[in-house]
């Protein structure tokens, strides 16, 4: 079943006994993300959502629960609280900062971004993972992980099981950054500077590029946020154009179908609206008019949304499942990793 097919379905329950279980549940798994990260500031939140939604699924006691009752609502999160966070996203973007970096970083992200893009599809499928899972597992390693994969899912009509799946392979070799690429910093001969912008084009997700810059020092942590951020900018024109691909396909599949003209109504918009919520963002971040207050509380915001879309997309992965493509997936994100890597650290070692 679809995303779209699971929308749907949700839409019919009442909506609050529908989806009220599943979303009290996600607030309390995003209230155990927060302590975790108290208690292990290594650890971010919205790594430690993903984690404890897992467990949440697989654990004898709730495992019934989040198959049951609190499955339409965490499925809820995992779509409309993630667009709301993307939406807030745009909000730790300004214009003036990422063209700040000079052009020359610009095209070196543009490249890493589509070396990485284009190798991770094209391996996925060559290995034969099964549905949406290459384009998703490609669009969170390029972009900013599972942000990027909740964001094109929904663009692209994804199976939940496969967006599962992809934003847990895409968490763990995330985390797994945090630890190794400190301790690749000296032997690849890379300065403050250097490692910073290694990191930001090169780890996934915004929270794990920070745990794993500050090592580095505060010079490293700005330059990896101003990188990455570059990155999370691409997310909507890619966005955009597997909208236009879903259109594209739509229309082959309805040409010459009595219902055609009814079907090519569902086709998404070519820009869909949380994309153009995160777009509006982005400018108005521009504009200097909002004060840092502000700033601050939807950044609190944004982290909260995301890690409950997180938690609901985490209970529903199926390890069972993955177990059976455990030696493909993991041989599409080591692969994955290994480009992102590499062409990234040519690129900084070009351009600074």
């Amino acid at each position: 079943m679809t995303l779209r097919e699971r929308a749907a379905r949700t839409r019919s329950l009442p909506p609050l006994g529908g989806d009220a279980p599943g979303l009290l549940l996600a607030a309390a798994g995003v209230a155990a993300a927060v302590a975790v990260h108290a208690a292990v500031p290594a650890v971010p939140k919205l790594t430690a959502a993903v984690v404890l939604g897992m467990a949440a699924a697989h654990l004898p006691g709730l495992r019934p629960v989040v198959r049951g009752v609190a499955r339409p609502g965490l499925s809820t999160a995992g779509k409309r609280l993630m667009r709301l966070g993307i939406v807030l996203l745009g909000l730790k973007l300004s214009l003036d900062d990422v063209l700040g970096l000079g052009w020359a970083t610009v095209a070196m992200v543009l490249t890493v971004v589509a070396a990485t893009f284009a190798g991770t599809l094209w391996l996925g499928r060559r290995l034969g993972l099964p549905g949406d899972q290459p384009l998703l597992v490609a669009t969170g390693y390029s972009i900013c992980g599972a942000s990027a994969i909740g964001a094109v899912s929904q663009a692209a009509g994804s199976e939940e099981e496969d967006v599962a799946s992809s934003v847990a392979l895409v968490t763990l070799c995330g985390t797994l950054a945090i630890a190794v690429l400190p301790l690749l910093q000296h032997p690849l001969g890379l300065g403050e500077i250097e490692f910073g912008r290694w990191v930001g084009a090169s780890v996934h997700d915004v929270g794990q590029v920070v745990a794993t810059a500050q090592t580095g020092g505060p010079g490293a942590l700005r330059e990896a946020v101003l990188v990455k951020l570059m990155r999370v900018v691409l997310l909507a024109p890619l966005v955009a154009g597997v909208a236009v691909m879903v259109r594209r396909h739509a229309r082959r599949a309805s040409a010459g179908s009595a219902d055609g003209v009814a079907r090519s109504g569902s086709r998404p918009p070519f820009v869909p609206l949380f994309v153009a919520g995160f777009l509006a963002m982005i400018v108005l971040r521009t504009t200097g008019v909002l004060p840092e207050r502000a700033l601050t509380l939807a950044g609190d915001a944004q982290e909260l949304l995301l890690a409950a879309a997180l938690f609901g997309l985490g209970s529903a992965v199926h390890l069972p499942t993955m177990v059976r493509t455990g030696g493909r997936i993991a041989l599409l994100g080591l692969g994955s990793w290994v480009v992102v890597a590499g062409v990234s650290y040519a690129g900084v070692l070009i351009t600074t």
